[in-house]
């Protein structure tokens, strides 16, 4: 059989294994001979313990479900190719971006944060983006979103934060108390906050959207040179929002609008695509930049620091099976490959121990075994046995390193260059840069709006601070806004007075 474009042989023969012409049988292989009556002590009697295929099928269905992601439960998926149209060699080491026209197969999975399994597609809420590259040297997750910030910058504060958006456990809702209060005491989240409430708060499809590494990665060269560098995902597609009134309707509609336009444009050969680029910013200049270049709530102004073009993403292949893909895939910020690490990011450091031991709890500690997360261009070689759902591929090598019997060895050269760093441990904030401030980007955001923008920001972020119950929480907020800009502040104040009587 043919593969199909970006599949992967592994998969395939993994599918092909699954016969499904011919006799119905049991979990074990047992040819089924009656599926419509279970087995009875007589016509019309109780039904029989020992009608296995009974209990094997109620036993099962229980069990079809895992424990949905706590954020980023709702998702969609698929997979694609990565073409490298520029040499960055100059940067990084990465195999997979040594050569111009090189292809590596990716998978990519799109997602909202706050809502559940069953939520709606179409909400105000970040959408996550997260995507794997299946390279020679294994597999490389880069995990952001389609925001180039975050609400916080530390990630001792992303349970309180999450807590703040998921349902109140008295109430067993969402509540604007909550999500004020938290925002209005957390300044940081003033950037992203316009980001939400603007008119790319609600993307139209996943296709008509940009995406973002969000946090700064480090890439390192043959030269042992460091850079810091931030990836960019511009749809080519052309960026496509709802309003707060078309997404409303579309949720009630259509709650699965996003995953079913994603998966009828790939069905049509209508495959979307984005143009990669990256800012570069050498490491010798991270510590005199005037903003923290390290800050997840920031930007790095392009005027500073280039968009530069190196490559093409397109998604042309739907999963087969949303479940075993989609998800139970995982994603870990810590999964990097020679030539690319991470960086001081607080957030970022606290993600790459957050994902992995979500999906070790979530999917298994055999996760990475699955066809869609395991390598599929080289070979895991690890020590690692046993577990829930092992399936014995080391059969009879060593589980242990160093050893005599030919096992896997250490290379003795690490993915990334090494970080100096002073002083003594503690609870130490982030550090503050000449410029940095928590309220400078979101008024540069705001000021770059047209005036329908502007309105239309006021109108979604008065609505939802209308809803607060106590005066002091909304004016707290309010007045992160009013730091950011006076005519914000005027004007949201203004209208969340009106709502409010």
């Amino acid at each position: 059989m043919a593969l199909a474009k970006g599949q992967d042989p592994q998969v395939l023969n993994t599918q092909e294994a699954h016969v499904t012409q011919g006799p119905l049988t049991t979990e074990a292989g047992a040819p089924v001979a009656d599926n419509q009556n279970s087995e009875t002590a007589g016509v019309g009697g109780p039904v029989l313990v020992q009608d296995q295929l009974l209990l094997e099928k109620l036993a099962h269905f229980n069990r079809e479900r895992i424990p949905e992601r706590v954020v980023h439960a709702r998702g969609a998926g698929a997979y694609g190719t990565f073409t490298l149209t520029r040499d960055v060699s100059q940067w990084t080491r990465a195999n997979f971006l040594s050569e111009v026209g090189k292809q590596t197969e990716t998978f990519l999975r799109f997602s909202t944060v706050a809502g559940n399994l069953g939520a709606a597609d179409a909400v105000r809420d970040p959408r996550g983006w997260a995507l794997k590259f299946y390279t020679e040297e294994g597999n490389y997750d880069l995990v952001g979103n389609n925001t180039p910030v975050f609400f916080i910058r530390d990630a001792i504060k992303f349970p309180d934060f999450i807590h703040t958006q998921k349902r109140d456990p008295y109430t067993g809702s969402q509540e604007a108390d909550n999500v004020w209060d938290f925002w209005g005491l957390s300044p940081e989240s003033t950037h992203q906050v316009t980001w939400l409430f603007g008119d790319r708060g609600i993307p139209a499809s996943y296709r008509h959207m940009d995406g973002f590494g969000s946090h700064t990665y480090q890439w390192n060269n043959e030269a042992g040179e460091v850079f810091w560098v931030k990836y960019h995902f511009k749809t080519d597609q052309g960026i496509k929002n709802l309003t707060q009134a078309e997404a409303n309707k579309l949720a009630g509609e259509d709650p699965d609008s996003h995953q079913r336009d994603l998966r009828e444009a790939i069905e049509r050969g209508e495959y979307p695509t984005w143009t990669v680029g990256v800012q570069v910013m050498p490491a010798a200049e991270a510590a005199t930049y005037r903003f923290n270049p390290f800050d997840l709530t920031k930007v790095w102004p392009h005027a500073d620091y280039p968009v530069i073009e190196i490559g093409k993403l397109e998604l042309n292949r739907n999963p087969e099976n949303v479940f075993a893909e989609v998800e139970q895939s995982i994603f870990s910020p810590a999964h990097f490959v020679p030539g690319i690490g991470p960086s001081p990011d607080k957030m970022l450091q606290g993600r790459l121990f957050a994902y992995g031991d979500a999906h070790r709890y979530r999917v298994g500690i055999n996760a990475d075994h699955l066809p869609v997360n395991r390598p599929h261009a080289t070979e895991a070689r690890t020590h690692s046995r046993d577990g829930f759902l092992y399936d014995g591929r080391h059969k009879g090598a060593k589980n242990y390193e160093p050893n005599s019997f030919g096992g896997p060895f250490q290379t003795d050269r690490p993915l990334w260059q090494s970080v100096p760093v002073t002083g003594g441990t503690g609870n130490h904030e982030t550090p503050r840069h000449a410029e940095d401030d928590d309220f400078v980007q979101a008024g540069n955001l705001y000021r770059l709006m047209s005036e329908d923008e502007k309105n239309r920001l006021i109108e979604n972020l008065s609505g939802f601070i209308a809803k607060v119950s106590r005066d002091e929480i909304a004016e707290r907020a309010i007045n992160n806004f009013r730091q950011a800009d006076g005519d914000f502040g005027k004007r949201l104040e203004a209208a969340v007075q009106a709502l409010r009587g």
